[in-house]
Parts: C-alpha cells; structure tokens; sequence
C-alpha cells in the first residue's frame, strides 16, 4: 500500500510538472520530508501483525527524510534508506542501509522491466480473460476527478497555507445486475503560494518526467496506465488535467486516504470528516471485510444499493462533507519543512563507504 501511496504522489506531481516550461538555473536546495499512515483499517491490521514482526510495529512511525538537490542530482536519505537521481547517468541507485547493500539501475533498464512486467501481466490476464468475461460480461467503468478551493487557511511549517481537496473516484457497476463497487482517493493539500529555491526542485522533477517520458510510474503504481486501460478514462484524464490547474502553489502539507466508497461519493477530506481512533476500522474481520467486499474489478465481491444503505445507517456526515468517511483502508499524513538554499556537499550524493553492490532485485519495479 505504500507503493500505492507513492506511485500515486509521484503520478500527480508528474501531471503538474509537465505543465511548466520555464527552467530555473541549476541550484542547491534542501528540505525535510516526513510521511506517517495515520489511521485506516491497513493500519490496524499492521499493529496486529506487529507481534509477530518488527517491521509491521514500525508501520505507524514517522518517515523523516531530508531531500537534496544539486544540478541534475537529487538524493531522498531517511534512517533506513537512500535513493539518489542521477539526470546526467540517467540512472537511480538505492541503498538499503539496513542489509548495507546497493544496487543501480539506468533509466533504459527500468524502462525494459517495466515493459516486460507490463507483458507479463497482459499475458495472465488474457488467460483469465474467458473465466472474468462468464463472471462479469457487463462490468462498465467511470471516473470522476474534481478539485476544490476550500478557502480555509492555516499555518504549517511556519508558512501561511490555503486549502485545496482533490478527489478521485472509480465506480465499477454491471449493468445487467446493477451491483456496483466503488474505490477512491482524496487528497487534502495545505497550499503555500511559493517558497524560495523549490522552482528547483520543480525543474528537476520536469527534467526527470521527461527523460522518464513513460516511464513515468515508477517506484508504484502508474496511475495514467491504470486509468486508461479502463473504458471511460479518456474522458477522465482529460478532466483531471482540467482540475488539475485550479491547484495553485506548493503543497507543504497533504492529507490522504484511499479506500472503498459505500455510495460511490468521494471520499470525505481529512479537514471535512476527521478520523478518530474510536471510529477507524479495527481488527482483520473489518479490514477483511472492507476489502473484499467494496473493491471493484474482479478485487472484491460487488455490493448492491441496498447493502451499501444498511452499511451506511447511522453514519451522518459532518458539515460540509461529501458522504460517510466509510472504510478507509488508509490514511497518511506528508508534510515538508526546513527549505534551505544553502551549499550541498557532494558527499550527500554518493554511496556510503562499506555497503556492497548487489544486483537489482526483481522485485525493484513494483
């Protein structure tokens, strides 16, 4: 779910960055990034799980990285890991600082394994495919993309920030049975008008989506690809590039979940339906439920109207807010801090000393 999370981060920022055409001279720049899921049913079943495990009790810890970029590098060093950009070698090498091992791969390597793995997927669906169209031979996709200017306002990070809510949702109806099933992301940002030297880290980011070109996904899921192997999408993307530009500066702070949508509205923004402990989804007959029975595309059984209604009794939303919180699978919490324009020191791009080069797991793309 991670991976999710930051496939879907990267696929907006790619959409944003590919609107400008103005670079900035090369410069160095910094700043702080932390990530935290903050609640949700996958949250639960992780704490669970952190009896058994030592990385499940880690899952709602804080993830604090520091982001360097110089030129045409840029390297992310949290705790346990580091990942370093090179535009001029065209390559990525990560560092697992954990097992003290890295690996490197160029842009032209990703693009091959993506397109194998992409072959690969194609080729088991198509052999699915005969038992997915006796199962659901009338299954229809639509998408609804929309952004909102909330107006509120408040301070992060010692900057004035104003609020932005963008909500993406995808229903999954069969026309013949009208059992539907509905997933959504909403994404709650805390907008700052400009911060000085972050034009950099635009740049770079427009540099890199462009030696990517469609690569673009990578590191999660390519949302571009997902969408558009559905019917409707078209008409979808289309729309989110529209919305896309009423989003007006820096995004200091974001809110986001994603889960199963009960009535197919978007789900509520962090600020509009706040998640206590008491109302988030506890336990694996919860999450397990929320997941198999919401999920659409073959993901989860499909509820009908009158299911959805029986679950959503009682659940009144707050002032403002666009239906029930439902059940979120997850929701996680960035924010960025501590920009600096001061000199970088080469070091923070390099391989630490005494950590082994290993060959890139296959495991790498996904």
């Amino acid at each position: 779910m991670a991976c999710l999370k930051a496939g879907f981060e990267k696929s907006i920022a790619v959409l944003g960055v590919l609107a400008m055409a103005m670079a900035a001279p090369a410069a160095d720049f910094t700043y702080q990034q932390t990530t935290q899921i903050t609640g949700g049913s996958m949250l639960q079943m992780m704490k669970m799980a952190g009896a058994f495990s030592a990385q499940a009790r880690k899952a709602g810890d804080p993830i604090v990285s520091t982001v360097y970029l110089q030129g045409n590098r840029e390297a992310r060093v949290s705790q346990d890991a580091i990942e370093i950009i090179d535009l001029d070698k065209e390559a990525v090498t990560h560092v697992d600082l954990l097992k003290h091992t890295y690996y490197t791969m160029t842009f032209a390597e990703m693009k091959a394994r993506m397109e194998a793995a992409r072959a690969k997927a194609e080729a088991q669906a198509e052999k699915r495919k005969p038992a997915q169209d006796a199962n659901n031979p009338n299954v229809q996709a639509s998408f609804d993309v929309k952004v909102r200017n909330t107006g509120a306002h408040k301070g992060v990070s010692g900057l004035d920030t104003s609020e932005s809510i963008l909500t993406m949702t995808m229903t999954a109806t069969d026309t013949k049975s009208q059992q539907s099933g509905a997933i959504g992301i909403t994404n709650d940002m805390w907008m700052t008008p400009e911060v000085p030297g972050y034009e950099q880290v635009r740049d770079f980011d427009r540099r890199y989506a462009e030696k990517m070109a469609d690569v673009a996904g990578i590191g999660g899921m390519d949302m571009s690809r997902m969408l558009m192997a559905n019917p409707g999408a078209t008409a979808a993307m289309g729309k989110m590039a529209v919305e896309m530009q009423k989003l007006h500066g820096i995004p200091v702070m974001q809110v986001m979940r994603m889960g199963p949508t009960p009535d197919g509205k978007p789900i509520p923004a962090a600020s509009e339906a706040p998640l206590p402990q008491s109302q988030s989804p506890s336990g694996g007959d919860v999450a397990k439920s929320a997941l198999m029975n919401s999920l659409p595309f073959g993901f989860g059984h499909k509820k009908n109207q009158d299911q959805n209604a029986n679950q959503n009794a009682g659940a009144a939303p707050p002032s403002g807010a666009q239906g029930g919180v439902g059940a979120i699978l997850m929701e996680s919490q960035t924010t960025m801090s501590g920009f600096s324009s001061a000199p970088i020191d080469a070091s923070h791009f390099a391989v630490p000393a005494g950590v082994k080069e290993i060959s890139a797991p296959e495991a790498a793309l996904q």
